[in-house]
């Protein structure tokens, strides 16, 4: 049974892409339709969600392997990168402070519980460093990976009306803006505009990641002390 439940998570995810392929409408996206459906499928068969995980504890360990290869398009496209490395630093690391400043804000705005703000938080990376960044800060990273999720749906459903209602046409901007605003999800889209698209925003993606594991240690610990 070890690989039973992550034949079927396989199974279910790419039968979602090709719904969202044929109706590519907001609720069949693949990270919101499979998570639902396998959801009632474990619920159906009384299976518990520990044991769910501990039979796809593998597809979480490729997570890593995933993430790091994404380096291949960046390192294709190095010179590019060399030549505007000024703006994708100041970018991405804009577009995080953004991130947990827009987060926490609205988080004590609406009276969020300490463990529930800290929880989201990281939610503008990629899920392992997320679920990471989560641990440190004291969150609690089941409940991070579920907003990591959503905001890569939203970002990867939104981002491209964005994008065209600014007029940005330049692949730099639209692959930091994919990247920096639905990491994986984002990359996946920016894969449909271009080659260079896809190259920055793993960039966006990675760099987002290594910055707020920064703001992580030194800026949110004195954020969640702050009261308004």
């Amino acid at each position: 049974m070890m690989f039973l439940f992550t034949t079927i998570t396989f199974i279910i995810y790419k039968l979602s892409k090709k719904v969202h392929t044929k109706w590519n409408l907001f609720f069949f996206h693949p990270l919101l339709l499979a998570p639902i459906l396998l959801i009632i499928l474990i619920s159906v068969a009384h299976v518990s969600a520990n044991q769910y995980l501990e039979d796809t504890k593998w597809l979480s360990h490729l997570l890593g392997p995933a993430t790091v290869a994404f380096a291949v398009p960046i390192y294709k496209h190095l010179k590019i990168i060399k030549k505007y490395v000024g703006t994708i630093i100041i970018s991405i690391t804009s577009g995080s402070l953004v991130a947990i400043f827009s987060t926490f804000g609205l988080s004590k705005l609406f009276h969020l519980k300490y463990d529930f703000i800290t929880s989201m938080l990281p939610r503008s990376i990629t899920t392992p460093i997320a679920i990471e960044v989560s641990k440190e800060i004291g969150g609690l990273p089941t409940l991070t990976t579920v907003f990591v999720i959503l905001t890569g749906i939203i970002g990867s459903i939104v981002g491209p009306s964005v994008i065209k209602g600014l007029s940005i046409k330049t692949p730099i901007a639209k692959g930091l803006a994919l990247g920096m605003g639905a990491h994986g999800a984002g990359t996946n889209k920016a894969f449909e505009y271009g080659k260079q698209e896809a190259t920055f925003s793993s960039l966006a993606m990675i760099f987002a990641a290594l910055i707020t594991l920064i703001w992580g240690a030194l800026l949110i610990p004195p954020l969640m002390h702050f009261n308004v």
